[in-house]
């Protein structure tokens, strides 16, 4: 573990060594539990509440109704718990830029439907929590009377905003929060304390950091279905909110777009100019703090398609038993499967899977969901049969 570099800011009139202190110890804390990067920010009112607003009324936020019960928490995040003053932030990496992505492999079977990568090891909920309950267990020893509160992507709190603040990197035009030596293969926890503390970064970039997208747009043009605008995200036509959080049939207009994934998806990430190779071949800087963290090593790169089709519940429950994938149901997935095998027919690759998309249209053993996605795929194919029935 190299020595960290500390960064601090917002700092007015005399320092209050015992809060800088805290947090020094607060963040060497973090980076010696394994995370890449780790800061702290003051508690405070969200800046982007009114856009959040406008965004939730425009709808597009899709079917996350919860995004709508938990606003007025995410606006002002210091509720999340009595007495927060500030937020502990860190980045765990599960790639480095300019890493080679492992081909989609399942085996001998294909085609294949392909995993985002962050999903592609062991549960970051599990990973992440588990060290982050560590060191807040460690701190209250440390701090008697101090209290946390562990915050991984399920509670109502403003992740990135968040990070930005804790000088973690700037929020992108695809909303990803990017480092300027680790790219946006990183995944962020938070940790809400009632302790005094000083902004702080471990960062030995300036913070904050400033915004570096300049005038380049390739995640946007990028985005197989156009859900991309600088800085905002329709969520009703991302590939990774349509296989992961969309519970319903999914719009025709946008089987195409979705492709072989299955599972998430990496395009705005991929093209990303600095998730690319840093100048002389490092893949993220000569910091021993890049590497990916040991639990979201592969272990699963892709499915293959016709035994997803097939699957039963205990299938799908063996699948992801320490997966994050474990957050789609079995008739999403097989939902996601459908429109993949669809695919991969028109592309001339999954010819042999046209009789099992008919048998899954038929069968009313299948959930609607899957019944439905069938006959959608199947008369975009060639049309209405008469061996299918709609659900």
């Amino acid at each position: 573990m190299g020595t960290p570099h500390f960064r601090i800011w917002d700092l007015t009139g005399v320092t209050q060594e015992p809060a800088t202190q805290r947090s020094r110890d607060i963040v060497s804390r973090c980076l010696a539990g394994g995370f890449a990067l780790a800061g702290i920010v003051p508690a405070q009112p969200s800046r982007w509440a009114a856009h959040l607003r406008a965004w939730l009324a425009a709808g597009k936020h899709g079917e996350m109704v919860y995004l709508e019960s938990d606003a007025a928490l995410r606006a002002s995040p210091a509720g999340i718990m009595q007495g927060t003053r500030a937020f502990i932030v860190v980045a765990d990496l599960y790639a480095t830029r300019g890493m080679h992505s492992p081909a989609a492999d399942g085996g001998d079977e294909k085609p294949l439907g392909r995993i985002a990568r962050y999903a592609r090891g062991r549960n970051y909920h599990d990973v992440m929590k588990r060290r982050l309950h560590r060191i807040a267990d460690a701190l209250r020893v440390a701090y008697p009377g101090s209290d946390f509160r562990t915050c991984v992507d399920t509670a109502p709190v403003p992740e990135r905003e968040l990070a930005v603040g804790a000088g973690l990197g700037w929020q992108a035009k695809n909303t990803m929060v990017i480092h300027p030596k680790l790219g946006s293969w990183f995944l962020l926890g938070a940790v809400a304390t009632n302790l005094e503390l000083t902004a702080l970064s471990a960062s030995d970039a300036p913070a904050p950091i400033a915004d570096a997208c300049g005038t380049c747009t390739r995640c946007i043009d990028a985005c197989p279905t156009g859900a991309i605008t600088p800085y905002s995200v329709d969520a009703r036509r991302c590939i990774s909110y349509l296989t992961i959080e969309h519970r319903s049939l999914i719009d025709p207009s946008l089987h195409a777009g979705m492709g072989d994934w299955l599972f998430g998806c990496d395009v705005c990430q991929e093209v990303c100019p600095h998730n690319s190779p840093r100048p002389g071949g490092a893949h993220a800087s000569q910091d021993d703090r890049a590497a990916p963290h040991a639990a979201y090593a592969p272990r699963t790169t892709a499915l293959p398609l016709a035994a997803v089709l097939d699957w039963s519940g205990a299938d799908r429950e063996r699948a992801f038993s320490t997966s994050a994938m474990k957050r789609a149901t079995l008739g999403m997935m097989k939902r996601n499967a459908i429109i993949a095998a669809g695919n991969a027919i028109r592309a001339g690759t999954g010819t042999e899977l046209l009789a099992r998309l008919r048998r899954l249209a038929a069968d009313e053993t299948e959930s609607d969901l899957v019944r439905a996605t069938a006959v959608q795929v199947l008369r975009s194919l060639d049309g209405p049969s008469d061996d299918i029935r709609p659900a």
